[in-house]
């Protein structure tokens, strides 16, 4: 095993355990990396002594009785134990990032929303003080819910370093690149990826390529896992291997540096005169990760009718109610539409479910116009919603044959709560105030006589 010195300093394990540099394929599994030959332990996981004069230590993302096809950890050899990361903390102040429960005095969040694309200004914002929260759902302090945020980003963290000890982190670029240095390694994110940051675990975000726009889903419940298949079988949707987890890279710097914790809905930070990303080797399956959308199969009608969008979920969070998810995120990428005698944008509807849409390129289907690329809409739990006139008129009279759906790309954070609105996403994001008025040209065509219309 040999290393290799990274541009940002961050000595990471040369190769992997599949064909992508710095990445090992799979999701949920049980990986081990070492950036130092002999530095993971074998046949055990807390030697009298480790190699290099290391720490073990584990890292539990999950109760420690969980059953064991969901119990997750990691066992981590580090050159300081993360006692030596952590001082007296200090409150800060974040005012854009909200946490649940937040139902802001004067700000409404019944009814059909829509906003353009936040735009960036000229202050220099980093992942902490770019982040803007949209809609907040459930209650942090009980572990349910989420909440959604756009990310403005134009400054990367220097000496700088944060965690969350409430959620793990689903985040979306829609513009520029950004670079995540975790304890567990390096993770580089551009537009049609995604990644997961675990709770608990420490990280620095840089940018590559900026500026950098995005969203967000910060998840409060059970984590994000895939959706079982059913009748699909084993292939299709997201698949294990087009996951990548970071081999293990590690800084050894003593430098004056800042860590900060999200603790229920709060943020402290504290002074330590090191870099805490210090993990040398690790072993375990609680681990960031990676995903290419582009990899994304979907699967849809090849006769007749329009399935239910949930045929297009990436990745759900389970709630207490079976197949009731506390978060599902969905993805509507480019496709064949096939089917015959059917409507095939989706259709109008209302349901229990929480919609949060967000675009990531394109042009949606059952809007044409008006949901622009890094803008976002909102149709919460039980508000009826569906294609503009435009989109049912095209839908209507078209000829079916097969069509190609192409140069699209947009998803959903979908929850089972009612996802409020900040004072950011009601009085400060640009909101489309007409975008209700969308409906105003569908037109009655019952007359009472038979026949299509």
């Amino acid at each position: 095993m040999t290393s290799q010195e990274l541009p940002n300093g961050m000595v990471r394990a040369a190769g992997s355990g599949g064909t992508t540099e710095g990445y090992m394929p799979g999701f949920g599994n049980d990986f081990e990396t070492e950036a130092l030959p002999g530095a993971l332990p074998q046949g055990m996981n807390s030697p009298q002594k480790c190699n290099y004069g290391l720490y073990g230590e584990q890292l539990s993302g999950t109760a420690f009785t969980a059953p064991s096809h969901q119990n997750e950890r990691t066992w981590c050899y580090r050159i300081r134990p993360s006692v030596k990361h952590s001082g007296r903390y200090r409150r800060i102040d974040l005012p854009y990032w909200k946490s649940a429960p937040h139902v802001p005095e004067g700000v409404t969040s019944l009814g059909q929303y829509r906003w353009d694309p936040v735009p960036h200004s000229e202050e220099q914002l980093t992942w902490l003080t770019g982040m803007r929260t949209m809609t907040t759902a459930g209650d942090v302090n009980i572990q349910v819910g989420m909440a959604s945020h756009i990310y403005l980003v134009t400054a990367s963290m220097e000496d700088a370093y944060f965690y969350s000890a409430d959620s793990e982190l689903l985040v979306v670029p829609q513009e520029g690149r950004l670079r995540f240095s975790t304890e567990l390694g390096v993770i580089d994110l551009k537009p049609q990826e995604i990644a997961i940051i675990p709770r608990g675990l420490v990280y620095r975000v840089e940018v590559l390529d900026g500026p950098c726009r995005g969203f967000v889903c910060e998840n409060y419940g059970q984590k994000f896992d895939l959706p079982g298949r059913g009748p699909i079988g084993a292939n299709c949707m997201a698949n294990r291997r087009d996951f990548k987890t970071p081999v293990a890279a590690f800084e050894d710097r003593d430098v004056a540096s800042t860590l900060t914790i999200k603790w229920c809905g709060q943020f402290h930070s504290c002074e330590i005169g090191h870099s805490p990303l210090d993990v040398v080797a690790w072993h375990g399956n609680y681990a960031p990760v990676k995903y290419d959308l582009s990899t994304y199969c979907p699967v849809g009608a090849i006769l007749f009718d329009h399935p239910d969008p949930s045929i297009f979920t990436v990745l759900t969070a389970p709630s207490g109610i079976e197949g009731t998810a506390n978060i599902d995120f969905v993805l509507f990428r480019e496709r064949w539409m096939v089917a015959e005698d059917t409507f095939r944008p989706p259709w109008y509807h209302k349901n229990v479910m929480s919609e949060l849409m967000g675009n990531i390129y394109g042009q949606y289907d059952a809007k044409p116009q008006g949901f622009a690329p890094g803008g976002m809409s909102l149709h919460n739990m039980m508000l009826p919603h569906g294609p503009d006139r435009e989109a049912f008129e095209k839908a209507s009279n078209a000829e079916l044959a097969p069509a190609k759906l192409d140069d699209t790309m947009s998803f959903m954070f979908e929850t089972r709560f009612p996802q409020h609105l900040t004072e950011f996403a009601g009085r400060e994001a640009p909101l489309q105030d007409d975008y209700v008025d969308c409906w105003d040209g569908i037109e009655k065509k019952f007359d009472g006589t038979p026949g299509v219309k």
